[in-house]
């Protein structure tokens, strides 16, 4: 009964997304595209077993990220391919190499984490986030990253520099909503619509540092002053909120993509 309940929420979310025309909300800027075609690999039950596939991976130049899936496995996803035959090419290739094993082809119109098992950060309680007519982007991304919260991280790779993780992780939760965005926090900073912070919404980056020269950390803001963040590596996913001590002293704005 559960799985037929859970294809049914399915079909429903797909069918909003098409009558709310999400993806058209992505804003024509220099450095936000749409995710193309991706390759995801695994059913991990152990986040660990995850991790070591995303830093083979990584190892190999491929940009891959882990995340929780509705069942609570763990699956890495990876790739930005053209056309489903592309993605078909390159994890034959990795088959070959014996880098992956059983995967799956995950079209432009999959990209997006089915509901949510993670913290509602805005009630303090579980919550099954579903989609309503009028969902936007921000919110979809909001939703998105709160499932993370509580997931040890390490986002960089071997050779992470300062503020990398912060950046990976929100790219992996753009990732997964359809949104490719610059790899690092500065760069992120430099790109999208400029929030003042009384007009956050769910989805927008908040971004901290020295100056805006200087941006070293950037977390998803998810409602009522509070955000989701990778704090430093191999921490846990968090949520903080914007009034904390720190964080004020160091905020230096927002951006919006959607």
């Amino acid at each position: 009964m559960s799985q037929i309940i859970s294809l049914v929420w399915l079909f429903c979310f797909f069918l909003a997304l098409a009558t709310t025309g999400c993806a058209s909300q992505i804003k024509d800027m220099k450095g936000i595209t749409r995710v193309g075609y991706a390759i995801q690999v695994g059913a991990f039950t152990e986040v660990k077993n995850a991790e070591r596939l995303t830093a083979r991976l990584q190892a190999k130049g491929i940009d891959a990220f882990y995340f929780r899936k509705d069942n609570d496995l763990y699956a890495v996803r990876f790739g930005d391919y053209a056309t489903r035959e592309a993605a078909r090419r390159v994890a034959r290739k990795l088959k070959e190499e014996d880098v992956i094993g059983v995967c799956f082809i995950a079209s432009p119109q999959d990209t997006y984490l089915t509901g949510s098992r993670g913290p509602d950060l805005r009630s303090g309680r579980g919550s099954a986030t579903k989609p309503k007519s009028g969902v936007d982007m921000g919110t979809i991304a909001a939703r998105t990253a709160e499932r993370f919260v509580g997931i040890p991280y390490q986002w960089g790779g071997d050779n992470v520099v300062e503020g990398m993780d912060c950046s990976g992780f929100v790219r992996a939760v753009y990732n997964l909503c359809g949104v490719n965005i610059p790899r690092t926090s500065q760069e992120q900073f430099k790109v999208g619509d400029n929030v003042g912070k009384g007009d956050l919404k769910d989805g927008d980056l908040v971004f901290f540092g020295r100056s805006s020269d200087a941006i070293n950390h950037v977390g998803i803001y998810v409602g009522n002053s509070r955000f989701v963040h990778a704090p430093h590596r191999g921490d846990e996913i968090k949520a903080s909120s914007l009034d904390e001590a720190y964080f004020a002293k160091k905020y230096i704005g927002a951006r919006r993509y959607f």
